[in-house]
């Protein structure tokens, strides 16, 4: 299935699947089912609510829509943790004048960072220093902890794809990078929430790409990560408790604006697409705060 959280007319809101065998329509989960709850994040706690939502997802009687009338919000709204992955390929690594390294950089996003498909990010006052990061990301089903390569992946609820927006100059005041990757409404999240069962396990040897106004600016393949999604739960997982609803975005490759020679920021009218192969496109305009 793939999911999404949305909003309609006159302030309803509902959660839908894209339709089967067409793109351009979707079916409204809730009205179909009114026991289903009408957010994807209080959905994806229960193996029994998922069950009613693919039987929604199937009734010849389904309510349905077009995906034009209606406004994405972000898939999960509001995780209790946005776990952040630095330098997981190697070519982004090297772009930015580092080694292989011996063990991930994490960092973490608050929920008012985030922006929803076809949404605006915004370019903060204080800079105009706004990058791209194409970036999977995968939504956790279960309360874990300790997990094991061989158990990681069943914690997983859905795979989604990520624009971590990076305020570059305010990244490099401190040797953390929290305060760059923070600013409100700059990291895109979305289009929907794509269950596993529709993918290769763990994401394997999808391509992932950036484009700035249509312009290809990363091109490269989660085959290629250093640390892949289960050894990533691993690593979490022995430091912290992942529930329900927790958001894990799995790093970038090469071909971030800040590396190139001139630099390349996004500015305001731009339009900015990340895509990844068998999940979808995440597209933003870019907008000053």
């Amino acid at each position: 299935m793939r999911l999404f959280g949305f909003k309609g007319s006159n302030g309803y809101e509902s959660v839908g699947a894209l339709s089967k065998g067409n793109a351009d329509s979707y079916i409204d989960l809730c009205a179909t089912d009114p026991l289903l709850p009408k957010n994807l994040q209080d959905m994806i706690h229960s193996k029994e609510i998922m069950d009613r939502a693919a039987a929604a997802l199937a009734n010849v009687n389904a309510v349905g829509g077009k995906l034009s009338a209606i406004t994405f919000k972000v898939p999960i709204e509001r995780p209790g943790k946005i776990v952040c992955m630095g330098l997981n390929y190697a070519d982004h690594a090297k772009e930015g004048g580092n080694a292989r390294p011996e063990y991930p950089s994490f960092f973490m996003r608050g929920p008012s960072s985030m922006t929803a498909h076809l949404s605006p990010i915004l370019r903060p006052k204080v800079s105009d220093k706004l990058d791209y990061e194409a970036e999977l990301a995968f939504v956790v089903g279960k309360k874990v902890r300790h997990l094991t390569l061989d158990n990681a992946l069943d914690c997983i609820a859905g795979y989604s794809i990520f624009n971590d927006g990076s305020i570059r100059d305010y990244q490099r005041k401190t040797t953390q990078w929290t305060i760059g990757k923070n600013f409100d409404q700059t990291g895109a999240f979305g289009p929907w929430l794509v269950t596993p069962d529709e993918l290769p396990s763990a994401c394997h040897g999808l391509n992932i790409q950036s484009r700035l106004n249509g312009q290809i600016m990363q091109n490269a393949n989660t085959k290629d990560f250093l640390w892949g999604v289960a050894e990533t739960i691993v690593l979490i997982s022995e430091c912290m408790t992942l529930e329900p609803g927790d958001v894990v975005i799995t790093g970038t490759p090469a071909g971030v604006g800040y590396a190139r020679t001139p630099p390349v920021f996004m500015k305001p009218g731009d339009i900015c697409e990340i895509e990844i192969e068998s999940i979808g496109i995440l597209r933003n305009s870019i907008a000053d705060e």
